[in-house]
């Protein structure tokens, strides 16, 4: 092959390399979007013989979680908007994980939200959030969500779904009888 050869198809591999660049580059940001978009939400909710503040009074009485909460087995810090506090929650099969999660809504007798991230925000974030509805006769439903989104989230989906959503079943419940009782 001659120098002259070798030039000409310099330029044609950089071409190519620069497209298969460019169209991974494309194929990224266009997945990053999708998976930001398409979030995978957890949904449970129980129906409470107690009012909306008998619940709220369990949900937010955090120093008693250790005694009965069988998914968030710790939490502290000021119930304040904008504050982060520390949670240990537990899945179904007994690991444990602690998070710090920032305020986003303190509500009495309504909502309590909040939003964690592991990494940076867009790469698994997961707002969660209690919401306590009035029902007649002074009863009460408890909606307990959480929207994950990022990156990460569609590799995990299977294991949230199988792990977590049992927990917070397993949580409403839980509240349930500790609020009835109140």
């Amino acid at each position: 092959m001659t120098t002259a050869t070798a030039t000409r198809k310099s330029p044609v591999r950089r071409r190519r390399l620069l497209t298969s660049l460019g169209v991974l580059l494309v194929l990224l940001i266009g997945y990053t979007v999708f998976s930001i978009a398409r979030p995978t939400v957890l949904h449970t909710e129980v129906e409470i013989d107690a009012s909306p503040d008998q619940v709220w009074k369990v949900l937010t009485d955090r120093s008693t979680y250790p005694d009965w909460n069988p998914f968030i087995v710790s939490s502290t810090g000021d119930l304040v908007i904008g504050e982060k506090i520390t949670n240990v929650l537990r899945d179904t099969k007994g690991s444990e994980t602690e998070f710090t999660p920032t305020l986003l809504a303190v509500e009495p007798g309504r909502e309590l939200r909040w939003i964690g991230k592991i990494g940076f925000g867009g790469v698994f974030d997961g707002e969660h959030a209690f919401r306590i509805e009035p029902l007649p006769n002074g009863r009460s439903k408890l909606i307990q969500e959480e929207t994950f989104r990022g990156v990460a989230v569609p590799f995990t989906t299977g294991m949230l779904r199988d792990t977590i959503e049992p927990q917070f079943r397993a949580m409403n419940q839980a509240i349930a009888e500790r609020a009835t009782k109140v």
